[in-house]
């Protein structure tokens, strides 16, 4: 594998072109504003999203679709979910056969429910699909940091395939068969540490975190044994280690966003103030719906969603997640 092309020039495309590169002869990253992608092919900086990591000679920065697809072997998609759908089709022109498509896309499509794996083989018409997911900031991955990913497929041969082509001296993947649990961890994970912000921003401590962890990870585990996914998954850097990461660290979106709801800041104003996106938002209502159509309980998930959507106060979300009858572990 020698051409990488990476769809998405936010902070996590940029940081896997950064760590990407040295993988590959060429890669080419993809930015939807032309202004930032002049800037960033010039100053080899992303200075929006990810103003302090230089970007490698051999990344050329484009936003023409159909230049950033010529000679891929590799296609890495690192779009927001909502947006997942009409990027596919945006660069259905521009596809060849030999193409593997990569998910990095951490969330779900609300309307529809699917994995953002299942929406590519739906516009694209192919089953070399895979995904790649774990606990990993993109400052991080930009700056060498040790991470360990894993990547995932229906069919073996792909998720090896990126496992080899991936994988450096500070980035570490290992193979999975399970695409359904690998995508559901990485996207209901963010619902939680929601949650994990809000405890934060009021102040309480480690004993009520070690809880939402642990009975967020209980129902990421029942919604993705219930879709068809494995529960060693989610035990797995996909589910438990994503998890953990995103509920403790400064650097998640997610977090940051209950954070500020505990605040008394309304959700409108909080996600305009922020550049990024905090896939965790839109993925609450999506894990609720799920949870309805696979008859999964998800308490937490549902608290979320009521403080998101109803303004039900980080208080009362905690009452009534305390005061639920009584059961086993």
């Amino acid at each position: 594998m020698k051409n990488l092309s990476i769809i998405g020039g936010g902070s996590w495309g940029t940081a896997l072109a950064i760590i990407l590169a040295p993988r590959f002869s060429h890669v080419k990253l993809w930015a939807y504003e032309s202004d930032l992608a002049e800037r960033m092919q010039q100053g080899r900086r992303n200075d929006v999203y990810l103003p302090t990591s230089e970007i490698p000679t051999n990344v050329a920065i484009t936003s023409s679709l159909e230049a950033a697809l010529a000679e891929a072997e590799i296609v890495l998609g690192v779009m927001p979910s909502h947006l997942a759908r009409a990027m596919y089709e945006r660069m259905r022109p521009y596809i060849k056969p030999q193409m593997i498509f990569v998910s990095a896309t951490k969330g779900l499509e609300n309307h529809t429910l699917l994995r953002v794996s299942e929406v590519v083989r739906e516009v694209l018409g192919t089953d070399a699909v895979g995904v790649i997911s774990g606990p990993s900031f993109a400052k991080e991955v930009a700056r060498s940091e040790p991470t360990a990913l894993v990547a995932a497929s229906n069919d073996p041969a792909i998720a090896t395939a990126v496992q080899n082509a991936f994988s450096g001296p500070t980035f570490r993947v290992y193979t999975s068969s399970d695409p359904i649990g690998v995508e559901i961890g990485g996207s209901i994970k963010n619902v939680v540490a929601i949650g994990a912000g809000v405890l934060h921003g009021m102040g309480l401590g480690h004993n009520a975190m070690a809880a939402l962890i642990t009975r967020g990870l209980a129902e990421m585990t029942r919604l993705a044994v219930a879709m068809g996914g494995r529960q060693q998954t989610l035990s797995g850097l996909a589910g438990l280690g994503d998890l953990v990461l995103t509920c403790t660290g400064d650097l998640s979106r997610n977090r940051t966003v209950g954070v500020e709801l505990a605040k008394g800041r309304k959700l409108d104003e909080i996600v305009s103030s922020m550049k990024m996106v905090a896939e965790g938002v839109k993925t609450t209502d999506a894990a609720v719906d799920l949870a309805k159509r696979f008859a999964v309980e998800m308490p937490i998930a549902e608290q979320m969603f009521q403080m998101l959507h109803f303004g039900s106060s980080p208080q009362e979300a905690i009452r009534r997640l305390m005061e639920r009858s009584l059961k086993g572990e």
